[in-house]
């Protein structure tokens, strides 16, 4: 059985209760019982909003920190785009990469590489007559969990090669390699700097990857002091950037997209946008598409809730950082021939073990508990209130026949009930 590792977890002592983080889940994941939420493991996508929209930080991600690898060798570094953003009147993304070095790493090796890398792998992969159509993007880990809970029928239309943070690690693990003859694989750590909980999910959780590059995932929020400290006193920084304008524009929305050099391309951020896109999608109302890139935060990676700046301020610095670049610096050197470490392993097998559990294993139970789900929901006010402690009606009626809640939970038929018996 597969267990999936959370990022995003509760501090009880810290929730008062409220309803604010059960309305917007958008996967339905989260209950208010006895008096505080409940994350529901096999539902939760690890997406942020709870952390977004809690006003009593209740809700926080889970991260590794520096220390914690303190025995490895060598240490590198893998920065998100998003990472650049986050601080003001920078011109050369040197100045932060040196910074990072500074910080306790041997190395850096930024993920807009491999984006860059990955972007022109996906034009050669869409060329291939086989492939469903539109490829939705699977780089953000949220969205693809959320298409393994929902959208099941979506899953053979997600792109099915490596994330840039993984195809980093694997460059970053075998230039060290390359050049540090004295090392051994085991004795280097390659740490992603994460801008949201769902891609330090990731690194717990590699989906279709049977080992993962990654060793672990820092959150930027908890490095963007030290960084910023260090940035000062960088007089001279070294020349370790490698990326162009492709891989920057991975940071926000439509980066991905507008690089593949087509016109037949759609891209979305905000889950809930990118969930009535899905739905569209598997309703056969849009059509016409190659491409469909989705982001689970509002501006892409430069939304996530463990980023310190503003999303659209984060996103003028990254317009500014590329006024002087190029278009790409990364290019295969494979002429045709997509490389097999490109692809990701297994996928439809792992997409299927992380699917929410059903209402009963055997399907005429299931069907049995499905109708009588929907006979308890005609009896409910369908006001969608929260005041029950699930996200709707639909919810509670679904938590009643798993014996998970009671018809008593849901105030307004309890004080109806109440009513007749009092007069």
């Amino acid at each position: 059985m597969y267990v999936y590792k959370h990022s995003v977890t509760l501090d009880i002592a810290k929730c008062k209760g409220c309803t604010n983080c059960i309305k917007r889940c958008p996967t339905e994941a989260i209950r208010v019982r006895d008096g505080h939420a409940i994350i529901k493991e096999d539902m939760c996508i690890d997406c942020g909003e709870c952390i977004r929209v809690c006003p009593y930080q209740a809700k926080k991600a889970t991260f590794d920190k520096l220390e914690d690898f303190a025995d490895y060798k060598f240490k590198i570094a893998l920065p998100a785009p998003a990472l650049y953003g986050q601080f003001d009147e920078l011109d050369d993304v040197d100045y932060i990469l040196t910074a990072l070095l500074e910080c306790g790493f041997d190395a850096v090796f930024e993920v807009s590489r491999a984006a860059e890398l990955v972007t022109e792998y996906t034009r050669r992969y869409m060329k291939r007559a086989d492939v469903p159509k539109p490829v939705i993007s699977s780089a953000c880990p949220a969205i693809v969990r959320l298409i393994a809970l929902r959208f099941p029928y979506l899953a053979d239309n997600l792109l099915p090669l490596v994330p840039p943070i993984e195809y980093a690690a694997m460059l970053a693990r075998k230039e060290v390699l390359e050049t540090h003859k004295e090392l051994k694989d085991e004795d280097i750590c390659v740490l992603f700097v994460s801008p949201c909980p769902a891609k330090i999910s990731y690194v717990k959780n590699p989906l279709g990857v049977k080992k993962s590059a990654v060793t672990g995932a820092l959150a930027i929020s908890d490095l963007y002091f030290k960084i910023r400290a260090k940035r000062k006193e960088i007089k001279d920084p070294q020349q370790l950037s490698k990326t162009g304008i492709i891989g920057l524009n991975w940071a926000g929305t439509g980066g991905e997209a507008t690089s593949l050099l087509s016109d037949r391309y759609l891209a979305a951020d905000g889950i809930e946008n990118c969930i009535h896109v899905l739905d569209e999608i598997e309703n056969g109302t849009i059509s016409n598409l190659e491409f469909v890139e989705l982001n689970a935060c509002n501006g892409g990676c430069v939304g996530g809730t463990l980023n310190v700046e503003n999303p659209y301020i984060a996103k003028a610095r990254l317009r500014s950082l590329r006024k002087y670049l190029p278009i790409s610096r990364n290019h295969p050197t494979e002429e045709a021939e997509l490389p097999d470490a490109i692809f990701l392993d297994d996928f439809d097998k792992i997409l299927l073990n992380t699917g929410a559990s059903a209402l009963s294993e055997d399907r005429l139970t299931a069907i049995a508990k499905m109708s009588a789900v929907e006979n308890i929901y005609k009896t409910l006010p369908h006001l969608d209130c929260g005041s029950c402690g699930a996200p709707n009606c639909h919810a509670l009626a679904e938590d009643i026949i798993k014996g998970e809640a009671d018809e008593a939970d849901c105030l307004i038929k309890l004080r109806d009930t109440v009513g007749k018996h009092g007069q």
